[in-house]
């Protein structure tokens, strides 16, 4: 059942709907405004929306390289799995 939290986002108050704990919408919310503000202290008189966008961007990267990595370790499991049940195959 989703949950409506008030957030604040650099300076900016929005309502939101969740399905998650408390918790972990603090943590998204602690993230999202700790990327922001690196961007704003980096950047010089950016605009909010650019400072989203730019903080979307960042954020979106990071992913798609974590992403990428959890792909490349879930193949070596699986052929790590393959190899373990063809040992104990031959072995039988």
């Amino acid at each position: 059942m989703k949950k409506r939290y008030d957030i604040k986002i650099l300076g900016q108050e929005l309502a939101v709907l969740s399905d998650a704990e408390d918790e972990q919408v603090a943590n998204v919310v602690q993230f999202v405004n700790d990327k922001m503000q690196d961007i704003v202290q980096s950047g010089d008189g950016l605009r909010t929306v650019d400072v989203a966008i730019l903080a979307a961007l960042n954020i979106t990267e990071d992913f798609l390289k974590l992403k990428g990595v959890n792909k490349d370790l879930c193949e070596q499991l699986t052929r790590r799995s393959e190899k373990l049940i063809q040992l104990i195959e031959n072995a039988s």
